[in-house]
């Protein structure tokens, strides 16, 4: 029986699909397209329908798995306990993903390296860190911790220098580690009490 015409969304996404899973697990410059559009059950035809140039899939597909990302950050961190374990959360969270089977890191990171920080994907990297960071601050201010911008940046220093060291030497210990210290600064930065 003849299959009626693909839906465009679905193709689109197994195309990303595909190219966010090979590009993690081998780098953006040693996929070709024809491997994407093989993985993803698609012609080379509708790759270039969808994405004109590999820089242009490239860019699509982070700023997709950014936005994804994110989601799931906020999502699941929003009903953690109020206060300093609502932002340990986020570490709690991340131990996780750093545990699991064909941890290489940080997609931004490893695409803005492999990239060498073509301009827009740069741009998206910029705007996944920012975001991460206005989460953080975000979760401080509700936790009641004192300069909460400042705090957010180290914490977030904190999680991605724990990624490249998971990412590198395979040891998800890196996590608990930078947990802990999250944990110490916000100790460090908790709101004094009000004088009675």
């Amino acid at each position: 029986m003849p299959r009626g015409p693909a839906n465009p969304t679905a193709v689109r996404d197994r195309l990303l699909t595909a190219a966010r899973e090979l590009f993690y697990a081998q780098g953006v410059h040693a996929v070709g397209v024809n491997e994407i559009a093989a993985r993803a059950g698609a012609s080379k035809l509708s790759l270039y329908r969808y994405f004109p140039a590999k820089d242009d899939l490239v860019a699509a597909m982070l700023a997709e798995h950014s936005d994804r990302i994110h989601a799931w950050l906020v999502r699941n961190t929003a009903d953690a306990p109020a206060g300093a374990d609502r932002v340990l959360s986020v570490f709690d969270l991340l131990i996780e993903w750093f545990a699991q089977p064909g941890y290489r890191g940080c997609a931004v990171v490893n695409t803005v390296t492999d990239t060498r920080a073509e301009p827009r994907v740069a741009e998206i990297a910029r705007r996944h860190l920012l975001r991460y960071r206005e989460l953080l601050e975000t979760r401080v201010r509700e936790a009641g911790g004192r300069e909460p911008r400042a705090l957010a940046r180290q914490l977030l220093l904190l999680i991605e220098g724990a990624s490249v060291v998971t990412a590198i030497d395979g040891d998800a210990q890196a996590g608990r580690a930078a947990r802990r210290a999250a944990r110490d600064l916000l100790s460090a930065h908790r709101t004094e009490p009000a004088a009675r």
